[in-house]
């Protein structure tokens, strides 16, 4: 195995929380209110420093999509999920897109957003069901 090429990004930059691996910048936020399993959750135009895990399709709360899992290539934790299709014309937009979980990131700020156990309802998307 080669040696791990990271991107760096400058600016207001969401981190991985365990290892700290830039994943993506402020101004690539399309949208604050998708919810994950463990609480708020961003869409992102484009991230960085992730590997795709196994593309599969999930019943969300916006319809059927084809997504995958995103992984950080830092220490391998799952940050999110990317859109690869949206099956609903109006989710289009989704497609190509990426969504970080906030509890799984270091904020700008580096902050961290931590949920109660008793919030870990739901499923995995501001959509998901």
């Amino acid at each position: 195995m080669g040696r791990l090429f990271v991107v760096n990004l400058e600016g207001q930059i969401y981190s991985c929380k365990f290892c700290r691996t830039h994943l993506a910048l402020y101004d690539d936020i399309i949208s604050k209110s998708f919810h994950s399993r463990h609480g708020k959750a961003y869409l992102f135009n484009k991230v960085v420093n992730v590997c795709l895990g196994k593309i599969e399709e999930r019943l969300m709360m916006t319809g059927m999509h084809t997504v995958a899992d995103i992984f950080c290539v830092g220490c391998g934790s799952m940050v999110g999920w990317k859109y690869e299709t949206a099956h609903e014309k109006n989710q289009k937009y989704k497609e190509g897109k990426s969504v970080l979980e906030r509890f799984k990131v270091l904020g700008p700020d580096e902050s961290s957003h931590w949920v109660s156990h008793e919030a870990d309802t739901g499923g995995s998307e501001g959509d998901d069901v």
